[in-house]
């Protein structure tokens, strides 16, 4: 390509990069402000996750403390109805009642408890002297009982309450209070069994969620109910398990660990009752604490990728039009200013770059230099060749003028018909007049034919001029002294380059 040609096209290629930085901006604000939703989005479900957890942690707590007050409510009861035994048998008038009538007050108290099994009164021995379910005493003795072993061996224990048994009346645990003669010696002991149906209903009440569980445990570790209700759990000591370690950290709290029944991860709640020696749990596995956050997560985030990738589309879509845009209106300024046949400025073009060159030259007191160059006899050649080949003409001797001038600051442009300007910043009459020889000898030196020329080829004569301008200078004068400098080349035979005597 001619130099001016790649003049241009450096012009054009930084509006392009301009264009491309402009729309890459916009589509990277686009997708930074994509990210950030999505980002918040995240955020907020992430809390989402945090709140179902705590909000689970909650719930717990309160159907453990709602298990809890209930069990100690009514080992309170039992508690109460066992003392009043102790208290009762220490009266010699009730001792002296019939037997029906003494069972009836002895164990008033109990006989309407729902969940309760047999109230009886043992000697020290371990036999059954009062039987709350029958006036005769049924026959028995449990002296190799461990209820029984520890309110003879220490007489300060006071409420005792056992490990699950099997009764008559099924599954059980008993609570025993020590019997003492005036003495204080060991005169035997009260048992009281309860059901472990009451547990049993107690805990399927309470809503755990498909795969909760929720348990009552001796501090000793072993366990009284667990739901899901399962036989083989009844009595089973897990102190060995790395939950049960959990409850002697603290008189309460929460934690997450798998379960080492079933192998399910859960949230667990644990609260050590007060003054009795039993650990309630209550847990929810993380599938179930999670299920309806998973799904409002993939819906939610679904929708939110799917807008977001919408958005980044949309973005680069109006970038690429945007880049259009500013394209095709940089083509339209390009071209706007540009001579289409040649690819040089155009006259308008012309007359901004000398203006401001001009005002550069007078600023920094720098010379400054013009080239007038016309072809010779060009009427004549397209007369004999037709206009066809008086353009192509036109277009190379563009070329040889983009091709002579070398530095980026140096135009040229197409100033009217065969007419061509050269505008040089900064370059004196001799450097002028060297540029101006080496346009005239390329032109020349394309030899394109021009029959009717006196050279037998298509010439080109040249008027230079170079100022300094003043204060007082005027740009057209300058213009007027270049016109001027290429007819007196003209009139010395053509194929001439003529330096302004006013220079």
């Amino acid at each position: 390509m001619i130099r001016m040609e790649r003049h241009q096209d450096n012009h054009f290629a930084v509006r392009f990069q301009r264009i491309l930085s402009t729309s890459s901006l916009i589509v990277g604000v686009c997708a930074a402000i994509a990210m950030v939703m999505v980002g918040l989005c995240g955020i907020v479900l992430y809390q989402g996750r945090q709140d179902a957890m705590e909000h689970t942690r909650d719930t717990l707590r309160d159907i453990s403390l709602i298990a809890q007050r209930d069990i100690e409510r009514n080992f309170e009861f039992y508690a109460l109805s066992l003392q009043a035994v102790v208290d009762v048998l220490s009266d010699p008038n009730v001792m002296a009642l019939p037997p029906r009538l003494r069972r009836l007050v002895l164990f008033d108290r109990a006989a309407s408890a729902r969940y309760l099994g047999a109230m009886l009164v043992l000697d020290a021995a371990g036999n059954i002297i009062l039987d709350s379910a029958h006036d005769i005493p049924r026959k028995g003795n449990f002296a190799d009982q461990t209820y029984f072993v520890v309110h003879r061996d220490h007489p300060d224990f006071g409420l005792y309450i056992s490990d699950p048994v099997q009764s008559g009346d099924g599954p059980s645990i008993v609570l025993t209070r020590r019997l003492s003669h005036a003495d204080g010696s060991f005169a035997g002991i009260v048992l009281l069994s309860i059901n472990l149906e009451y547990f049993h209903n107690l805990f399927a009440g309470l809503s755990l969620g498909p795969h909760g569980t929720m348990s009552l445990t001796g501090r000793n570790g072993v366990m009284i109910m667990r739901q899901p209700y399962d036989t083989r759990n009844i009595g089973r000591n897990v102190k060995g398990a790395s939950t049960f370690a959990h409850f002697q950290t603290a008189v309460q709290g929460s934690f997450i660990e798998t379960s080492s029944i079933d192998g399910t991860r859960r949230l667990y709640w644990f609260s050590n009752f007060p003054r009795y020696p039993l650990i309630i749990t209550v847990a929810a596995a993380e599938q179930d604490i999670y299920a309806a956050w998973w799904h409002r997560t993939l819906l939610i985030g679904s929708l939110m990728l799917i807008f977001g990738s919408a958005f980044v589309a949309l973005s680069i879509l109006l970038g690429i039009q945007l880049r259009r845009r500013m394209r095709a209106e940089s083509e339209l300024q390009l071209l706007a200013r540009t001579d289409g046949l040649t690819g040089l400025n155009n006259r308008r073009s012309l007359g901004e770059i000398l203006e401001r060159e001009w005002r550069r030259a007078r600023r920094n007191r720098s010379v400054m230099s013009l080239l007038f160059v016309d072809i010779d006899r060009f009427k004549a050649f397209n007369d004999t060749y037709g206009h066809q080949a008086g353009d192509d003409a036109l277009a190379a001797v563009a070329r040889c003028i983009s091709a002579s001038i070398r530095r980026p600051a140096d135009s040229a442009a197409r100033y009217g018909g065969e007419e061509f300007v050269v505008v040089l910043p900064e370059t004196s009459a001799m450097g002028a007049t060297e540029i101006a020889e080496r346009i005239r000898g390329a032109i020349s030196g394309c030899g394109i034919e021009h029959a009717t020329s006196e050279y037998g080829r298509v010439t080109a004569s040249i008027g230079v001029v170079s100022r300094v301008p003043g204060t007082d200078d005027d740009l057209s004068a300058a213009i007027k002294a270049a016109d001027e400098a290429l007819y007196y080349a003209k009139s010395r035979g053509r194929n001439r380059v003529s330096l302004s005597e006013t220079t």
